[in-house]
């Protein structure tokens, strides 16, 4: 049976993801109402400017007071995709307190206040749903947590930022240097002028954040994910992943240890192989790799970001909140039973790609060969180059560059390692070092 009464839905914020929402609302709305089983009425719309133009929206929803909207208590959805911690949080927090369900977009909030909010959704009996924080139009979060609940995940491996892959992207495609390919990011719009979040990984974190503790059922903050930025990256990392037969991605990496006692959670630049499928990512394009036990190797591709691919999602959200209200149920909300430790980022293991500027002399290779076998870390490859134009040192020999591949050691020996390469007199620099990933 259908129901007459629409459920009325409140829009926390106006820009590109918000305005697309209220327009798929009101164009599809014969389609939402077969689908949920009840119209939807848009009942409400914050903004901080309320004197721009919004296009298909009835001036008369237009509100500068969101804490008014999400206390009006005949709102049944709040949607939230205004961004950053507050005043979302109050917003969302005070929306569930007054009978809301809560679709948001906002994956900073989520990573750091994810538990708090799935409490206050759990005791009001309200559903808080954020599809859209991970991977923009991806489906990821409802396969996670609700597809494969009967699996074990035991590791993520994602593209889960479009600006980082497009920029990394051009220099392994056009040979562009760093500064080249984010200017042409830039200009085209995928970068933001002040691209911090993009590039230092922060964007990154937030999101394997939320996949960790979803993949793993357990409580994983930001402040627990590991994070390196891309900036450092250069035209020689890649010229040596190619001659690796890999290329270089912006990774979130998740993983549950081998004993399954732990978990990891980390964002860095890495080399993987160009037969993984990840590699073949191209352009602001986002991938997620994950492996199970039971479904083995699945992989989520699709647009990660932009107005209508997010406000995709958002919709999927409203959609399955909605029959949500009309059956008086709620759908899954924060599984964190195993309260797994998140380690350090010292007990990661994997491969390493290091490139050292080292004198061009007799018993250089021995010297280094040594540091590395002092602290556990087993060498697989070395390749040594003179550079005939080099700089001497002050021991009168010339520069070589040597490019040493690591079997798998943990992070913290690797480390190490290298703190001991920079006090060898004949190691003039450590050029790189750039973790091996999906073998």
């Amino acid at each position: 049976m259908m129901r007459t009464r629409p459920l009325k839905v409140a829009l926390l914020g106006c820009g590109n993801v918000g305005s697309e929402v209220a327009r798929i609302m009101t164009t599809q709305a014969d389609d939402l109402t077969a689908r949920i089983g009840a119209p939807v009425e848009l009942a409400g719309v914050a903004v901080r400017r309320p004197a721009l133009v919004r296009e298909g929206i009835d001036p008369a929803l237009i509100t500068t007071d969101a804490t008014a909207l999400v206390k009006r208590g005949d709102i049944d959805v709040v949607i939230e995709v205004i961004g950053g911690i507050e005043p979302a949080r109050s917003l969302i927090t005070a929306a569930l307190e007054h009978g809301a369900s809560v679709v948001s977009a906002n994956k900073a909030l989520i990573a750091q206040d994810g538990a708090a909010l799935h409490a206050a959704a759990e005791q009001q009996g309200r559903d808080l749903y954020y599809e859209a924080a991970v991977a923009g139009a991806i489906p990821l979060i409802r396969p996670l947590r609700e597809s494969m609940a009967g699996d074990v995940v035991n590791r993520v491996l994602g593209i889960v930022n479009g600006t980082t892959n497009f920029i990394l992207d051009k220099m392994d495609t056009t040979g562009a240097g760093y500064q080249e390919a984010l200017d042409e990011a830039t200009a085209l719009g995928y970068a933001e002028a002040d691209p911090t979040a993009d590039i230092e990984g922060f964007d990154a974190a937030a999101k394997a954040a939320i996949l960790a503790g979803i993949a793993f059922h357990t409580r994983v903050r930001l402040d627990d994910v590991y994070r390196e930025g891309m900036t450092e990256v250069t035209a020689a990392d890649f010229a040596s992943a190619r001659e690796m037969g890999c290329t270089i991605k912006l990774l979130a990496i998740c993983e549950r240890a081998a004993d399954g006692e732990s978990v990891t959670a980390r964002v860095h630049p890495a080399m993987i192989p160009r037969s993984h499928p990840l590699a073949s990512v191209r352009e602001a394009y986002n991938a997620v790799f994950v492996e199970s036990e039971a479904a083995g190797q699945l992989m989520f591709y699709g647009r990660g970001a932009g107005g209508s691919p997010t406000a995709s999602a958002v919709l999927g959200d409203l959609v399955a909140v909605c029959r949500n209200r009309l059956g008086e149920a709620t759908g899954p909300g924060e599984s964190a039973y195993s309260r797994l430790p998140v380690s350090p980022m010292g007990d990661v293991v994997t491969r390493y790609h290091i490139s050292l500027d080292v004198a061009d002399k007799p018993g250089v290779l021995a010297q280094v060969a040594t540091v590395f076998a002092e602290h556990d870390v087993s060498i697989d490859t070395v390749r040594q180059q003179s550079r005939p134009d080099g700089a001497a040192g002050a021991d009168g020999a010339s520069d070589a560059s040597l490019v040493v591949v690591t079997h798998r050691a943990s992070d913290a020996a690797l480390t190490g390692t290298v703190a001991a390469l920079r006090d060898l007199d004949t190691v003039r620099g450590v050029a790189s070092m750039m973790r091996v990933e999906g073998e």
